[in-house]
């Protein structure tokens, strides 16, 4: 009989299962309340749609003389109250004060107990409400906890023990005549139907939660990401610079590989901002930057150490290595067409370059290449120096 089960089989719920539990912890925007309340609309029209095709069902039994006119009648009538009990807490907002806004453990017990209800005033047929009672367990412990499903699970069994052991209840499935034979196969296949809309859902579910994880998980990755990277160039900033630095140290003294870095700073860029507004000077640091990456290799790492100085660390690379790239880099910057941003605007830099020496600390190594660069400048700038 498709009487419970279906209503919480709708394909759409997918969504809104995984919402329920999602969005729990966030602050619930109305945006948010509106689109819970539509669905949980959509939700009780499907369960009043479930209960007319378990009415439908009884009155073929009631057509065939098996239970009375009213059963079907009752049974309707009963599940439009219950569904339209909790669609007006929905309506006036009530289950959102609640993890779970569809009160999942409150709407299962409900039909389990209107199913077990009309098992023991109509026993008669009492295998079709036995046969939803699966059903509507099975749907609902998707959702509940381990606990709240121990506990309906307790309280479903105390009352078919009730039934079923402490009442002499003729449970039957009758089969009398064609008519009967007809509500009693319609009753299976609407089982049967709703057994397999279950297993749909349980694919739909399982596809949802594993497009989220990918979701969440890229979502991360794209955090860290940017938790490393300085907004305005797009190179590490200076936490994360530091942090490789320390790790390369680490590889290179295991390997004993040569280690190298360079300190970088934009020549008399406290003129450039003066002169031609901090938006042109953030667009030269931006250039800067995005010439930098396309002249280096794919084992460098390039990072803003801080205001206009900039920190490269060289893997695998000699002191005269380290200064010809640092050089070449140093003329690409100088001949540049600086023009564009400004009328007769010139950009250089000067640098730093120093080589990891045994034994020697982080802080060591860039005082040294800090040395060289003070150096740089005090010879006149636009130009590379070695510590």
């Amino acid at each position: 009989m498709g009487t419970v089960a279906p209503s919480f089989l709708d394909p759409t719920t997918a969504e809104m299962f995984l919402e329920g539990r999602a969005l729990s912890s966030s602050p619930i925007t109305r945006e948010v309340t509106a689109r819970r309340v539509r669905q949980r609309r959509q939700m009780h029209l499907v369960q009043a749609f479930s209960y007319s095709l378990g009415t439908l069902d009884l009155l073929l039994y009631s057509y065939a003389g098996t239970v009375s006119i009213s059963v079907p009648s009752v049974f309707w009538v009963s599940g439009l109250v219950l569904i339209g009990f909790f669609a007006v807490l929905s309506d006036i907002g009530f289950n959102d004060r609640f993890e779970d806004h569809y009160l999942t453990v409150f709407q299962v017990s409900g039909h389990l107990a209107l199913q077990l209800g009309f098992l023991v005033a109509v026993p008669k047929i009492g295998f079709a409400f036995i046969s939803v009672l699966f059903l509507v367990f099975a749907f609902g412990a998707l959702r509940m906890t381990s606990r709240q499903a121990a506990i309906t699970w307790t309280l479903l069994t105390a009352g078919l023990i009730a039934i079923f052991l402490f009442s002499d209840l003729p449970i039957g499935m009758p089969l009398t005549n064609k008519i009967e034979r007809l509500a009693a196969l319609l009753c299976v296949v609407l089982v049967i139907g709703q057994c397999a809309f279950l297993g749909l859902f349980g694919s739909t579910l399982r596809k949802t939660l594993y497009r989220r994880s990918v979701e969440l998980k890229e979502a991360y990755r794209r955090i860290e990401e940017l938790a490393e990277l300085d907004e305005l160039t797009g190179s590490f900033n200076r936490r994360s610079i530091m942090r490789i630095l320390e790790e390369e140290l680490v590889r290179t003294q295991r390997s004993d590989a040569p280690c190298s870095i360079a300190l970088i700073d934009l020549d008399f860029f406290k003129r450039i901002n003066d002169a031609y507004g901090h938006p042109t000077g953030d667009e030269v640091l931006r250039t800067f930057a995005i010439t930098t990456f396309a002249n280096i290799r794919t084992i460098d790492r390039f990072g803003r150490y801080g205001g206009e100085e900039f920190l490269l660390v060289l893997p695998d690379t000699s002191e005269d290595a380290a200064f010809r790239m640092l050089d070449r880099l140093r003329a690409i910057i100088a001949e540049l067409d600086w023009s564009a941003f400004s009328p007769g605007m010139r950009v250089t830099i000067s640098a730093g370059v120093a080589t990891l020496r045994g034994g020697e600390t982080s802080d060591n190594f860039l005082a040294r290449a800090d040395s060289a660069l003070y150096a740089s400048k005090a010879r006149g700038r636009n130009r590379i120096t070695n510590a």
